[in-house]
C-alpha cells in the first residue's frame, strides 16, 4: 500500500472511528441524561450523530472524501472503474478494511470513555422485515444523494445535507438508519443504547448491501454519469495532490 493510501485509508480508520464513538457515546449520555424518555433519547442521539457526521466529513473529507461507509466505497469503485475515477480495487479493499476497523475501535473508546467494559456484545435484537426494509431505504437514499450531490458540483453541501439526511432518518425508519455495514458491525460490541445484538448484524448488513444495488439502478435512471464524478464523492479528495507538493 503506497504512501498516498495508507494516507486515505487512515483518515477512514480515523473518521470511522470518531463517527460510531459519537454514535455510541451520545446514546450512553441520553440514557443516563432523559433515563425515563425513550423519544428524548433519540432525538439527543440523533443530534449528536449528525452533527458529528458534518463535522468529520469537513474534517477528512479532503484527504479522503470521507466514506466512512463500505457501500459508499463500493458503489464508488463499481461505478467509477469504466471511467478511471473513484476507487480502485485495491482501494476499495484498504478503504472497508479500515472502516470496519475503525468502527469497532470508535465502540471500544466510546465504551471506555463511559468507563464500561471494553468490549460488551449488544443484547439488543433488531431483526424483521420492516427493519430490513428500512435499512434498504436508509441506505440507498444515502448513496444516491451523496452521488447526486457529486455529479451536480455541490459537494460543498456535503457535511450539512448527509448530517440532516442520516438525523432525519433515524426518525423517519423503524431501524434508526444504521445505512452503514462497518458501522454496524462496530455497534455489536457495544450494550448500550445504540447496540445491535450480533446475531442481526447479518441481516442489517444484507439489507444495506441491498440499498447499494437499488441506490446504483436509482442513478442509472437519474445521473447515468455519476461515475464520471466517483472522485468527488463524498467529497473531492486532494491526496495525489497534496502529497505531490
Amino acid at each position: 500500500m503506497n504512501l498516498t493510501l495508507a494516507r486515505r485509508a487512515s483518515a477512514e480508520f480515523v473518521g470511522t472511528a470518531l463517527l460510531v464513538a459519537a454514535v455510541v457515546g451520545s446514546g450512553i449520555t441520553a440514557t443516563r441524561l432523559s433515563p425515563d424518555d425513550v423519544g428524548l433519547q433519540l432525538l439527543e442521539n440523533a443530534i449528536a450523530t449528525a452533527l458529528a457526521l458534518g463535522a468529520l466529513i469537513l474534517m477528512l473529507g479532503p484527504v479522503s472524501g470521507a466514506h466512512f461507509n463500505p457501500v459508499v466505497s463500493a458503489v464508488d469503485w463499481w461505478l467509477g472503474r469504466r471511467t478511471g475515477t473513484g476507487l480502485t480495487g485495491s482501494d476499495f479493499a484498504a478503504y472497508t478494511t479500515a472502516q470496519v476497523a475503525g468502527a469497532i475501535t470508535g465502540s471500544i473508546l466510546a465504551n471506555l470513555m463511559f468507563d464500561l467494559p471494553a468490549v460488551a456484545w449488544s443484547q439488543t435484537d433488531r431483526a424483521g422485515g420492516n427493519l430490513w426494509l428500512a435499512e434498504v431505504v436508509a441506505t440507498a437514499g444515502l448513496v444516491v444523494l451523496v452521488f447526486a450531490l457529486a455529479r451536480s458540483g455541490r459537494t460543498a453541501t456535503a457535511p450539512a445535507a448527509v448530517g440532516a439526511y442520516i438525523g432525519a432518518a433515524y426518525w423517519f425508519t423503524s431501524s434508526t438508519s444504521f445505512a452503514n455495514p462497518a458501522v454496524t458491525i462496530g455497534r455489536a460490541v457495544t450494550d448500550t443504547f445504540a447496540g445491535i445484538a450480533p446475531t442481526s448484524v447479518p441481516g442489517f448488513v444484507l439489507a444495506q448491501l441491498v440499498g447499494g444495488l437499488v441506490a446504483v439502478a436509482a442513478l442509472a435512471a437519474w445521473y447515468p454519469h455519476a461515475g464520471s464524478a466517483a472522485d468527488s464523492v463524498v467529497m473531492p479528495h486532494l491526496a495525489q495532490e497534496t502529497e505531490a507538493r
